[in-house]
């Protein structure tokens, strides 16, 4: 059983964190939690949760594709939000970017996540 680990490039093998952005394993591709945080920075641009879902997604949406997969083939998420009244929100922009697509999915609110981000979300789905 051969593991691939996924890297969006070269360079991003991520030398601080002992972890890997995806892994994929017969198939199936485990993406690690996507914090709403550009390469290169050390904090969220916004501190909008619509706008940090949306980075979350775009996040996993690249990820997915370097592996050769899509976001509809993703089969479950995790969402931590560090606050419930987020839901909503968080809901609406997470709808809009799969469409009809419905994978299996669940919201954890939580006191706090790294970099003092609003929401972190992990994934897994198959590849082609």
């Amino acid at each position: 059983m051969k593991l691939k680990k996924i890297l969006i490039d070269e360079n991003d093998d991520n030398k601080k964190a002992h972890y890997s952005p995806a892994i994929i394993h017969n198939n199936i591709i485990y993406v690690s939690g996507q914090l709403p945080i550009q390469k290169g920075e050390t904090k969220p641009k916004s501190n909008n949760i619509k706008e940090q879902t949306q980075v979350v997604l775009e996040k996993l949406k690249t990820i997915l594709e370097a592996a050769g997969s899509g976001r509809n083939n993703v089969l479950r998420t995790t969402i931590y939000i560090s606050d419930i009244s987020y839901w909503d929100e968080v809901n609406a922009v997470y709808a809009d970017f799969f469409g009809n697509h419905r994978p299996a999915r669940t919201i954890v609110p939580v006191t706090t996540l790294h970099f003092n981000c609003l929401i972190e979300l992990d994934a897994i789905a198959y590849v082609d």
